[in-house]
């Protein structure tokens, strides 16, 4: 146990040491309810996406420090000068934490919620804008503006004889995926 505790105390595992033990407290108070996993609430913005931040740093903090034991141990194997050994753990410090969010990223990536990809069925029940003289049930084009600000220019159709004038303002109600038009109605009517 002394030459573990030793290289867990040697420069560079001593470094990733205290983010280890902040990690390992954290889970604690977590196991007992003081603290709840989920109020950690923050974008790493490493490539891990949408997946728990307090699980992947977790990951990530015991990868780099076992990644900096290992390499320590073998660096004190080598028998080096003070000056190239502090070179080589510092090298080797960054190499950890760099191989810790590689194998970080691989064993997160199973878990994470795929990205879904937008779709026309998305604009139902959002208004838009006639951009043409009128819309019928075989002829119009509007306007309509997605949730991210972005905006489409659709087939637009109509099943009654309301009157559309380009800038009036309608409801999207329907997607024809057959024909790949929009069903729509005056903002101010009623389906």
């Amino acid at each position: 146990m002394g030459e573990f505790a030793a290289a867990a105390l040697s420069f560079p595992a001593v470094v990733l040491g205290v983010p280890l033990v902040l990690v390992v407290v954290f889970w604690l108070l977590a196991v007992l309810g003081v603290l709840d996993s989920d109020d950690v609430g923050f974008e790493l913005g490493l490539g891990l996406g949408d997946f728990p931040a307090a699980v992947s740093v977790s990951i990530l903090v015991a990868l780099s420090w076992f990644g900096s034991l290992a390499g320590g141990v073998l660096l004190d194997q080598a028998q080096l000068e003070p000056v190239p050994r502090t070179l080589l753990g510092v090298g080797l410090l960054l190499l950890s934490l760099l191989l810790g969010l590689l194998l970080t990223r691989l064993a997160v990536e199973p878990f994470r919620k795929p990205e879904r990809s937008a779709s026309r069925v998305d604009f139902v029940g959002l208004t838009c804008v006639v951009r043409t003289g009128t819309v019928t049930s075989d002829f119009g084009q509007a306007e309509v503006t997605s949730g991210d600000g972005s905006s489409a220019l659709v087939q637009v159709r109509q099943t009654g004889r309301d009157p559309f004038a380009a800038g009036d303002t309608a409801v999207i109600y329907q997607y024809d995926p057959d024909g790949e038009f929009f069903w729509v109605v005056p903002l101010n009517s009623s389906l």
